[in-house]
């Protein structure tokens, strides 16, 4: 964008051009700002880039605990006005579903999981519309494996919240990751991650060295994938693997 541009003079594509350029140079903070002037789009392109900046914003290290809180909160507000504006983009699905989930860790665990079946098919909706983003497929896998490895207490209180609660297996789990990573080999630090972690708990020590190696290996962009690169480590001792 050139430097002399009023950002109000710009149309919708060349707002998302220079999202995307920023986004792609790992420049949050610079992205935040720049899209935060948009606020009051009606493109559901815009908005959605702009839960996404808030986001990554909120995942950052510097960020207060307490400002994390505001920015998850404030970004599922634009997540729902994403999905009222055009509820056929893939993307709007696929950040309403991101955001309500990431709110639901600051609601008890009964909202929580109330909230689980609408994640689940929002995360559904959005690999219909779009079967070829691999992202949709690592947050199912995550889904899925959340429920897999639910703990008693947290499966009691779903019970009693549905009576049938959400159930998954890490199979379920295993096979998403796997086909996100079909679809985009090594896009995703933390898709590395979650493979290798799925195959330790279904008993694949072998499997789930060479994955948590790849996750431990990754090329580090943003503090997201410091934390990745850290557990993965850390699961690597603990199979006895010298890291």
């Amino acid at each position: 964008m050139a430097d002399d541009k009023d950002p109000k003079s710009l149309s919708d594509a060349e707002i998302v051009e220079e999202a995307d350029r920023l986004y792609n140079e790992h420049q949050p903070l610079e992205l935040h700002a720049f899209l935060i002037q948009y606020k009051d789009s009606r493109n559901e392109e815009v908005l959605w880039r702009l839960c996404r900046a808030i986001r990554d914003v909120a995942q950052m290290n510097i960020t207060k605990a307490e400002r994390k809180k505001e920015l998850t909160y404030e970004a599922f507000e634009y997540a729902k006005r994403c999905l009222e504006i055009n509820d056929k983009n893939f993307a709007s699905h696929k950040w309403y579903a991101i955001c309500i989930s990431e709110v639901g860790d600051y609601e008890e665990t009964k909202k929580k999981v109330a909230n689980a079946y609408i994640i689940r098919d929002h995360f559904q909706k959005a690999i219909d519309i779009n079967p070829k983003d691999a992202t949709c497929y690592h947050l199912m896998g995550l889904w899925c494996f959340t429920f897999a490895d639910m703990a008693w207490y947290q499966r009691k209180i779903a019970a009693v919240v549905f009576g049938s609660p959400p159930t998954s297996t890490y199979q379920e789990a295993l096979d998403n990751f796997k086909k996100a990573e079909e679809i985009s080999p090594g896009f995703y630090s933390k898709n590395l991650l979650m493979l290798g972690t799925t195959y330790l708990k279904m008993g694949n020590k072998e499997d789930a060295i060479t994955f948590l190696t790849k996750a431990k290996e990754y090329d580090v962009k943003k503090d997201e994938d410091k934390e990745v690169v850290k557990k993965a480590s850390g699961h690597l001792k603990g199979l006895g693997v010298t890291v």
